[in-house]
C-alpha cells in the first residue's frame, strides 16, 4: 500500500517539476533560478526515498541518473570532478568483458560438441545483422533528407572543440604503393586479417571483443574435437569461470548507480542545458530516427516472433539505462548477457550472439554515422547526388566495425570518411559539442538491437525458453 502511495507521489513531484520547468525554461512566468533549484532538489528526495521503497538496482541506476543531471545544473565545476567515478566503473566493467566472453563461448561450443550449431548460429546471426544495419541505414538518410537538419545553420557560431585525434593507419605505406582500384579489395582483406588476435592477452587488455569471439570460438571447436577424457577439465574450469564471472557482474553492478550518476552529472556539467538549444535540429533528427528505427524495424520483429514486449522491455531497461548514461556498450555488456539468459535464451547462443552484435550490428551507430555524414555535407552546403550517399553510408557501415565498445570511437570513423569522400572536417569539429548526448541515444539503441538478436536466433534455432519472460524472479532486488 505505501509502495503504490510513493509511486503516485513521485508521479505527482515529477509531473509538477516538469510543468515547473518548461514554464521556466520558455519565460512564461518569472520564476527565480533559486526556486527551480529547491523544486529539482525537493524532486531528488523525493526519488531517493521512491528508491528506497523500491529496493531494486534499476530504480536506483534510475534516480541516480536524474541527480546527476541536477548535480552537473547546479555545480558544474563539482559535476566535472566526478567524472573518474564515471571512468573507473567503465574500467571495473571492462575487467570482465575477457573473461566472462572466453568462459561462456568455450563452455557453449565444447560443452555440447556441437559444432553444426555454430556455424548455424554464424550465419543466422549475420544475415539478421545485415538486414538490421541496412535499415538502420535507410532510415537515417531518410531522416535528415526529410528534416535538412544541416542546411542553413550558421557554422561560426556552433560549439567548436578539438577533434579527436586519426591513429595512423599501419597500411598507410603498402597502400600507397598499390593503384586505387584496388585499394578497396586491400582494404575488405586487411579487415578479416584484423578479425585473428596475434596475442590474446593483447587482445583482452585492448578490449579488442571480435579478436577474443574468434579465439574463443576455435578454442573452444578445437577443445570439443578433444577425447572425453581430456576435454572435461577445461569444461568444467570454463563453466565455474563463467559462473563466477556472472556472481562477479552482480557484486560490480551494485556499483553502477554511483557511476551512472558521475557519468550523467559530467555531461551535463561540462556542456551544460544550453547546448541543446544550439543544435536542437540535428539532435532531434537523431532522436526521432532512433524512435522510428525502434518502432517501424525493431518493434515488428518482435511482434512477428511473438516475443512478450514489455516483459523484453523490463529485461533490457538496466543495461540499456547504462549505456545511455556511459555512452559505452562495453560497460552494458555483461549484465545485457545475464539479462537475455534470464529472459529465456540459452547461454550459448548469448554468448555468441552478443558480442558479434557488438561488431557487426550497431543499428544505432549506423544509423547516426549515415545521419551526421549528410548532415556535414549539408552545413556545408554541399549537394549530394542519392548515390553518393548510398556510397557514403555503406562505406560507413563497413569501417565503423568495433566502434560500439568505445565512447566517441565512432568520430573517428566519421573523419576518416570525411577526408575519403571530400566533406569538410571542420563541420564535424562543430557538431562534436554534442556528440556526446547523440552517442547515448546511438548507444543504448546498439545494446537494445543485439539483446533482440539473441531471441531472435534462439527463435530461429527453437531454443527460446518461451516460459522464461513470465517468471516472477526478481533478480535485481537489493
Amino acid at each position: 500500500m505505501f509502495k503504490s502511495k510513493m509511486g503516485l507521489l513521485t508521479f505527482a513531484v515529477l509531473s509538477i517539476a516538469t510543468i515547473l520547468t518548461v514554464i521556466y525554461e520558455f519565460n512564461w512566468v518569472s520564476i527565480s533560478p533559486d526556486v527551480m533549484m529547491v523544486v529539482r532538489w525537493v524532486v531528488g528526495v523525493v526519488l531517493v526515498i521512491n528508491a528506497f521503497q523500491r529496493k531494486n538496482l534499476t530504480s536506483w541506476i534510475l534516480t541516480c541518473m536524474i541527480l546527476g543531471i541536477f548535480v552537473g545544473i547546479d555545480f558544474p565545476n563539482f559535476a566535472i570532478a566526478l567524472q573518474p567515478l564515471s571512468k573507473g566503473f567503465i574500467k571495473l566493467v571492462k575487467t570482465i568483458v575477457g573473461p566472462i566472453l572466453f568462459a561462456t563461448l568455450v563452455y557453449g561450443i565444447a560443452g555440447h560438441s556441437d559444432l553444426k550449431q555454430v556455424g548455424r548460429m554464424a550465419w543466422k546471426s549475420m544475415l539478421y545483422f545485415f538486414c538490421a544495419t541496412t535499415c538502420a541505414i535507410f532510415i537515417g538518410l531518410a531522416a535528415i533528407n526529410i528534416t535538412h537538419a544541416g542546411v542553413g545553420i550558421d557554422i561560426q557560431h556552433m560549439p567548436h572543440e578539438e577533434l579527436p585525434v586519426k591513429k595512423e593507419n599501419p597500411d598507410q605505406n603498402s597502400l600507397d604503393h598499390l593503384p586505387e582500384n584496388v585499394h578497396g579489395v586491400f582494404k575488405f582483406t586487411a579487415f578479416f586479417r584484423d578479425l585473428f588476435p596475434e596475442n590474446i592477452v593483447k587482445s583482452v587488455y585492448e578490449n579488442q571483443v571480435l579478436q577474443i569471439v574468434v579465439f574463443s570460438v576455435l578454442f573452444g571447436i578445437g577443445l570439443a574435437l578433444v577425447e572425453e577424457k581430456k576435454r572435461k577439465p577445461l569444461v568444467n574450469f570454463t563453466e565455474s569461470l563463467s559462473e563466477a564471472m556472472f556472481k562477479f557482474t552482480n557484486i560490480i553492478m551494485y556499483f553502477a548507480p554511483v557511476g551512472v550518476g558521475a557519468a550523467m552529472a559530467y555531461t551535463v556539467g561540462h556542456l551544460g542545458v544550453d547546448i541543446l538549444k544550439n543544435l536542437f535540429m540535428l539532435l532531434a533528427t537523431l532522436y526521432m530516427a532512433l524512435i522510428f528505427f525502434l518502432l517501424l524495424v525493431l518493434l515488428p520483429v518482435a511482434l512477428y516472433l511473438k516475443i512478450p514486449v514489455m516483459k523484453f522491455i523490463n529485461a533490457i531497461k538496466e543495461p540499456v539505462s547504462i549505456a545511455f548514461a556511459t555512452t559505452s556498450s562495453d560497460a552494458a555488456l555483461p549484465k545485457a548477457m545475464s539479462a537475455m539468459e534470464r529472459f529465456g535464451v540459452p547461454r550459448r547462443i548469448v554468448s555468441f550472439v552478443i558480442p558479434t552484435g557488438y561488431s557487426f550490428n550497431l543499428d544505432g551507430t549506423s544509423l547516426y554515422l549515415s545521419l551526421a555524414a549528410i548532415f556535414v555535407a549539408q552545413a556545408a552546403g554541399m549537394h549530394l547526388s542519392f548515390g553518393q550517399q548510398l556510397m557514403i553510408a555503406f562505406t560507413l557501415m563497413i569501417t565503423s566495425k568495433g566502434v560500439a565498445a568505445v565512447p566517441r570511437a565512432s568520430l573517428i570513423i566519421l573523419i576518416a570518411t570525411a577526408d575519403q569522400f571530400g566533406l569538410p572536417v571542420f563541420v564535424i569539429a562543430a557538431i562534436l559539442g554534442i556528440d556526446e548526448l547523440m552517442d547515448m541515444a546511438r548507444t543504448s539503441v546498439n545494446v537494445i538491437g543485439n539483446c533482440l538478436a539473441t531471441v531472435v536466433v534462439a527463435k530461429w534455432e527453437g531454443e527460446f525458453d518461451e516460459e522464461a519472460p513470465y517468471r516472477t524472479d526478481d533478480p535485481d532486488a537489493l
